[in-house]
């Protein structure tokens, strides 16, 4: 009998391992041609079956199952053309089988519908769905699901300003802006094969997205101003005045964090570019914090909750084990937590430490206070606790970018939109000083023209950041707030005084100038000064502000600029291009490719010669879209 036994088992064992074999998985990566980057949330599937998947956060598939024999797969995203890879065998006794994708930009239509396959419960069923993209150049980008409207993007409406009198307007006064997440957002819109809404395009945050090599400074100050004044490339009569400002840097060792994760893990937060990609980003960030520093993690889907107290840095595991366990689900109760992240910061509150709420999400709260007036007023009455904000936008669909932006001005803090690890890491890991820890608070720039050298003015951008003349030397006007090592840059367009330019000037009230007295131009007096710029200041835990002066000589002007100089209007004028403005003048996409190859520098981290590939992009994009419209 029990030989009997023995053998039936034997013939069982056998069987089984014959069996095994005639199944194997699919694996392998979905990149982008053009820079080798993974591709989240791609769509993987063998033609004719039920069989699919979808990539992670580093391009990565697995289909699981796949029986013995020949099969064709093929892989797909949004704004890219499909790819088909025919006789693919799973061999007998094969396990693994490796198939790897590189993807070629397509281009959409104003509206554009791709097939695709969500994955169900298990790993090898999918269920079919129509995903289509509706929106051109207008504020907002709508989603469809199976024609039915899936939810908006939501973008600000930003009114370029004209070009100002210095009799009449002498003075130009805006809070400055550190944040980033219009570039990384735009691009996403271009890597996808689409024309970025012309409400996503705030070109004060393409010249903040990349750094330059401005006077580090020196003395009692905290931060320095530096000017440059050269052509303007789109009209060459013109001048180009760009402003700098650059914070002190700082030893990461002397300084301790209290730091609140704000993580949105509602249902929306699901899809891969969202919370997985969020968690590797802020696994990253866990990876540079010390025993100096304190990290806590609330949460919030249809309610709030503390995940992790307040915990030493330097327990990394603790705090990624805490990140790896969050799971999406429920609506969005946004308000919720962050009344309770405050709290959480409030109650380990560092005395001339940084605290900060760092909230993650893709803005879509819709429970409880949801509009966002009440979430401003909430969040301005949180700030006078000393604790500031950084907000990280993710994820397609559904972002809320007007929203998030408008918190974290109100917040004391600066916003930044992650589309890719890389993205995260720049942010978090690279920028970590820069982004999360504030030298200076409420930095305020106020420039006077001088009517003898300059016939009319405009700042480029910070259409929302302006602020009346008044607002400089009001200490209780809030403004932006400035990280460490971290630089600030604004253009102005300038018509010199020797040229004419009445067009579009408005009248406004002006205080006592240095140029002019009750309207009449001081002949004499700095004849020589093109403008002086002033920059207010107030020091992180401090209420009253400090000022310098910065004057501009009309004797400055070159034709011989920098790198930084030119890049930097490269980068302008690419973001009028994408605004439709009106004042780009002769330039063009391949002016701009030239004039920012050009100048692209010691570029270390590769950011500038991305810019130069990104506007290469948008040119084929252009091309094919205006050639079908």
């Amino acid at each position: 009998m029990k030989q009997t036994l023995l053998g039936l088992a034997f013939l069982l064992a056998a069987s089984l391992l014959s069996i095994a074999p005639e199944r194997a998985s699919i694996v392998g990566t979905v990149t982008d041609a053009h820079t080798g980057e993974a591709i989240p949330g791609a769509n993987v599937a063998i033609v004719g079956t039920v069989l699919g998947a979808i990539t992670d956060v580093d391009g990565k598939y697995e289909i699981p199952n796949v029986r013995r024999g020949t099969h064709t797969v093929m892989a797909s995203f949004v704004g890219y053309t499909p790819i088909t890879v025919a006789d693919v065998r799973v061999r007998r006794k094969a396990t693994e089988v490796r198939v790897d994708f590189a993807l070629v930009e397509g281009v959409e239509l104003n509206e554009v519908v791709v097939e695709y396959e969500r994955p169900l419960i298990q790993k090898d069923a999918v269920g079919a769905q129509t995903l289509g993209i509706r929106g051109g150049r207008g504020a907002d980008v709508t989603y469809y699901v199976d024609g039915i409207p899936w939810n908006t993007e939501e973008y600000a409406t930003l009114v370029e300003a004209g070009f100002q009198s210095p009799t009449v307007a002498p003075l130009s006064t805006f809070s400055i802006d550190v944040d980033a997440a219009s570039y990384a957002n735009v691009r996403r819109f271009i890597t996808s094969g689409q024309r970025p809404p012309i409400g996503a395009v705030r070109i004060e945050e393409f010249l903040n997205y990349f750094s330059y090599e401005y006077d580090a400074p020196r003395g009692e100050h905290p931060i320095a101003v530096s000017t440059e004044l050269g052509g303007a490339p789109w009209k060459h009569e013109n001048r180009l005045l760009r402003i700098g400002v650059k914070g002190a840097t700082i030893d990461r060792d002397t300084v301790a964090s209290n730091l609140v994760f704000l993580i949105d893990v509602s249902g929306s937060m699901r899809d891969e570019n969202k919370l997985p990609l969020l968690k590797k980003s802020f696994v990253a960030l866990t990876d540079e914090l010390t025993e100096n520093d304190r990290v806590a993690i609330v949460v919030y889907a249809g309610a709030a909750g503390l995940v992790l107290e307040s915990t030493r840095g330097d327990k990394s595991s603790e705090i990624r084990n805490a990140i790896e366990r969050l799971q999406s689900g429920g609506s969005t109760a946004g308000a919720a937590g962050i009344r309770l992240a405050y709290n959480t910061a409030r109650a380990n509150f560092i005395e001339g430490g940084n605290n900060r709420v760092i909230l993650a999400t893709d803005g879509d709260f819709n429970v409880g206070v949801s509009s966002t007036s009440e979430l401003d007023r909430m969040i301005e009455e949180e700030r006078e606790s000393g604790v500031f904000l950084t907000v990280l936008g993710f994820g397609v669909g559904n972002l809320k970018d007007s929203r998030m932006e408008s918190l974290a001005n109100k917040g004391n803090g600066n916003y930044f939109y992650i589309d890719r690890i890389k993205e995260g890491r720049r942010v978090l890991v690279d920028g970590l000083l820069s982004t999360m820890y504030a030298i200076a608070k409420d930095v305020k720039i106020q420039v006077e023209f001088n009517p003898q050298q300059v016939a009319s003015y405009r700042l480029i951008g910070y259409e929302n950041r302006r602020l009346e003349s008044e607002d400089f030397n009001d200490d209780r006007k809030d403004a932006g707030e400035m990280g460490a090592g971290h630089t600030v840059t604004a253009l102005y367009e300038i018509v010199p005084a020797s040229e004419s330019a009445t067009a579009g000037l408005q009248d406004r009230p002006v205080d006592p100038l240095r140029y002019q007295v009750r309207g009449v131009v001081l002949a004499t007096a700095f004849s020589g000064e093109l403008a002086t710029v002033k920059v207010r200041y107030k020091d992180p835990d401090g209420e009253t502000s400090r000022r310098l002066n910065h004057v501009v000589k009309a004797a400055d002007f070159t034709r011989r600029t920098s790198n930084d100089q030119r890049f930097a209007a490269a980068v302008a004028t690419f973001g009028m291009v994408l605004r439709e403005s009106e004042y780009v003048g002769s330039a063009d996409l391949d002016s701009i490719i030239e004039l920012a190859g050009e100048s692209l520098g010691r570029d270390a981290e590769g950011y500038r010669s991305e810019f130069v590939d990104l506007v290469r992009r948008y040119r084929e994009v252009d091309r094919k879209m205006s050639a079908l419209e």
